[in-house]
């Protein structure tokens, strides 16, 4: 009931602000509907009189000289923008080896349409530096708050996965299971703004569920403004899927099939009128195959005596899942518009597996066997209310988002202690249930200066339900939030965007150890960024926020996980949140066709979770006498200083040749708040490489590779590793379609991840040495295809990216998982 009053209350307020205004702003006079209409042009080469296919066009303000609009040209030269509103524009048409050209053009209500005919493009070699700043800034963007990776313009992403388009965004770095991070930490991932069950869950399947045909851009936020939940300490990654807006039908299929997995997808839009049905489908197989896990535990006791642990073992799990979606969007007018969408996903992870353990000395034998299911609802519905001011917008937004996971484990050891064998079984059935509710208004005084308010309530809770009733766990956090934002310009060059976001979290919850725990803090999370805008096209952006890393259900869930019963893993309800400030500097430019965006910044976090091992003793009933095991946890480990900088660069040699390549690098180092200890300070780093070239006539020629350095932790390190692959693609169908085939270590069965740590615990000090042997070697073929008259839009769509997730899914069983 409180929270029904909570969530009430935040909304009345906002729905009686608004009604103060209800022409649409502060005194406006009544609404009048905007007539939309579309340009037309051919572009043609100047000489030839040939088309010139996938040039790069966009239409921008007259007035302001901000782009509203754009498109790429067909295989015949032809270019069609839809919805674009009467007024005065320029159209800018470049493409690489030409020069960039600019014509004027205006519509009108009387007549919203207009069609231009053709246009002439000459081309030059002199000019070839500035065409190339227009071909690639299709690719890649900078914002005051942001950079956007426009996947839908790069030819090569055909056929893979919403992974491997990762690995092409600047910024970030992606390890061989798909796990996503931004400089050096945790990051929350949206899909069209907002969050989903499954991503939570786990961000590598998730990830490897959406076809990259799906993707319109990527959108990183290295600095978002308190509009934004204050969750990330690396920032937030958003993920705009492609849309359809035409009247008709378009959809698009896709389907891959491989040595290690298999994908298929197929998406549908139906548009009459103002009402638009959008559906997708989506599947993912891989096949199971030996995953060889080696790990040692030795443990010097404090009682006197050694406790030595070895196994050498073989997984072999599969994995599969399904996802599908049904949305619906009606305009009522020109300024009423309301959306819903639902989202359903599920996954399923397990097998058997055996494995060899000398146990002090004394040989012995495991079969085991895993089953752990996803299942995810997501479940929206969004009213936005626009009014004939320019940019002025009125959002009520609300989510339901349900999340169940049933896991079991069986263990069977035999041993000369057990001859008859040893059986051991543990289920567990976690439930996630969140319930959102939120508003926003923004309001234009001027072209330039903006202000943005709104308030949100999350309630979620968290059950863990066991065989034995006595160890359920049950976990509430309330989450009241309100903003504003204003956004600027100090001088003509100069922007600024500054924000405060207030959040206050309840939390109460209950364990066996404990019984019932309440705990309730209130943060405010202040952001501000400062960029100017450089001669030939070169920018500056100096940014402060403070940030916040809640603990998510798979941190906080203390089932005791024992699928390797000597080496056990559980979550910590005892975990404080992680709380970050951070700086950066920021510079980008185009020189002589290139981009080149770097950054340097500072972050510090208090209350930093890692994952922990120490040691524990179990009773072993065949024995009669307690046994100690390794246990892994999550704790708040201390206060860390991070200062990192990045270097992004896409250089064009050719025209149809592109070089692309990203640099990452940060150090790491951790001081315990208790002991005033410190970890000393290592350097993490990580390296992408790409090269992309078309031979013409629709083949597409792609390499990439990516390395990383051992990466740290406060109890030890993962040596580093590399992986790399190739692809090749061929248009068909009047490019409307494609085939292509793909690789990834060819030449290396197994990625090799070797990890150790050392501890000292209540019983002892700890040595653990795991080697895991991840089969990575694939091939496959891919085909895709898309029918009918795309135009991409994205809504306005609620964002709970307040939630610390597990990117590695519980360390060395999320390793066995991606297979």
């Amino acid at each position: 009931m409180k929270k029904l009053l909570l969530l009430t209350l935040i909304l009345g307020i906002f729905f009686t602000a608004h009604a103060q205004f209800p022409s649409g702003g502060f005194g406006g006079g009544p609404k009048k509907t905007t007539v939309t209409g579309r340009i037309t042009a051919t572009i043609l080469d100047s000489l030839t009189k040939k088309p010139i296919d996938y040039a790069t066009v966009s239409l921008i303000n007259a007035k302001d000289n901000k782009s509203v609009n754009g498109g790429v040209t067909d295989e015949k030269g032809k270019l069609t923008l839809q919805n674009v509103s009467p007024d005065s524009y320029k159209l800018m048409i470049g493409f690489m080896g030409y020069k960039t050209k600019s014509v004027l053009v205006t519509t009108t209500p009387s007549k919203p349409d207009n069609n231009i005919g053709t246009i002439y493009i000459s081309s030059t070699e002199n000019t070839l530096a500035d065409v190339q700043v227009q071909g690639t800034k299709a690719i890649i963007e900078n914002k005051v708050d942001r950079m956007v990776y426009n996947a839908e313009a790069d030819g090569t992403n055909a056929g893979g996965d919403a992974t491997d388009v990762m690995r092409k965004v600047p910024m970030l770095s992606v390890d061989a299971n798909g796990d996503v991070q931004l400089r050096g930490a945790a990051v929350r991932v949206l899909i069209n703004g907002k969050p989903s069950g499954t991503m939570a869950a786990s961000v590598s399947d998730a990830l490897k569920m959406i076809p990259a045909e799906q993707i319109k851009s990527v959108e990183v936020i290295t600095s978002p403004s308190a509009k934004y939940d204050a969750e990330g300490s690396g920032g937030i990654i958003n993920i705009i899927t492609k849309k359809s807006n035409a009247q008709g039908v378009s959809g698009s299929v896709n389907a891959s099939a491989g040595t290690r997995q298999n994908n298929g997808a197929f998406n549908l839009t139906a548009k009459t009128g103002r009402l638009s049905v959008n559906t997708s489908l989506g599947s993912n197989f891989a096949y199971a195959q030996d995953s060889r896990v080696v790990i040692v535990n030795n443990t010097q006791l404090n009682a006197g005596g050694v406790n030595n642990i070895s196994q050498d073992g073989i997984s072999k799990w599969s994995r599969n899942g399904l996802n599908g979606s049904l949305g619906l969007d009606y305009d009522f007018n020109a300024y009423n518009n309301i959306s819903t969408n639902v989202k359903i996903n599920r996954f399923s992870n397990g097998g058997p597996g055996s494995a060899t353990y000398v146990i002090n000395n004394l040989p012995a034998t495991n079969i085991s066997n895993m089953d752990m299911t996803r299942s995810n609802m997501d479940w929206n519905v969004d009213y936005k209310k626009t009014s004939k001011k320019e940019g002025e917008e009125f959002s009520v937004s609300g989510q339901l988002s349900t999340g169940r996971t049933p896991t079991s484990f069986s263990n069977l050891l035999t041993s000369a202690l057990y001859p008859n064998g040893n059986l051991t079984e543990t289920n567990n059935t976690a439930k996630n249930n969140e319930y959102t509710g939120q508003t926003d208004y923004t309001y234009p005084f001027t072209k330039s200066t903006i202000l943005e308010v709104g308030a949100k309530g999350i309630f979620r809770n968290v059950k863990s339900q066991y065989g034995d009733s006595n160890q359920d766990f049950n976990y509430n956090q309330d989450v009241a939030a309100a903003y504003g934002v204003i956004s600027f310009d100090l001088t003509k060059k100069i922007k600024f965007k500054g924000g405060v976001r207030a959040e206050y979290t309840k939390i109460d919850f209950n364990t066996e150890a404990r019984g019932i725990e309440k705990n309730d803090y209130f943060n405010l999370f202040p952001s501000l960024i400062i960029s100017q805008t450089l001669k030939k096209g070169g920018t500056l952006k100096l940014s402060y926020n403070r940030r916040v890393q809640r603990p998510s259900e798979s941190y906080l869930n203390p089932f005791r996980n024992t699928s390797d019963q000597f080496n056990i893993q559980t979550g910590n309800p005892q975990l404080s949140p992680e709380l970050s400030q951070n700086f950066e500097f920021g510079y980008s430019t185009f020189i002589k066709g290139s981009i080149i965006n770097a950054s340097v910044f500072y972050r510090r976090t208090n209350g930093v979770i890692e994952s922990s091992l120490s040691t524990t003793k179990e009773f072993d009933p065949v024995r009669n006498t307690e046994v100690t095991k390794s246990l892994t946890s999550f704790i708040n480990v201390g206060t860390a200083q991070t200062y990192g900088i990045n270097i992004f660069g896409s250089y064009n040699p050719m025209p149809k040749w592109t070089l692309m390549s990203n640099f990452s690098a940060n150090t790491y180092e951790v001081t315990n708040t208790a002991t005033n200890v410190s970890t000393g300070t290592f350097l993490n780093y990580s390296l992408f490489g790409r090269s992309a070239y078309g031979f013409g006539k629709g083949y597409n020629f792609e390499l990439f590779g990516v390395a990383t350095s051992a990466r740290r932790t406060y109890q030890g390190k993962t040596d580093p590793f590399y992986f790399y692959g190739a692809s090749l693609k061929k248009d068909i169908l009047k490019k409307k379609g494609s085939i292509g085939i793909n690789t990834l270590n060819p030449f290396t069965k197994n990625l090799h991840i070797k990890t150790e740590n050392n501890s000292v615990s209540g019983l002892g000090t700890v040595y653990q040495s795991s080697n895991i042997y991840y089969p990575l070697r694939s091939f496959g073929v891919n085909f895709s295809y898309s029918f009918g008259k795309l135009k991409f839009t994205e809504k306005k769509k609620i964002k709970n990216d307040d939630v610390k997730q597990d990117q590695q899914q519980g360390g060395m069983g999320g390793v066995q998982q991606q297979q």
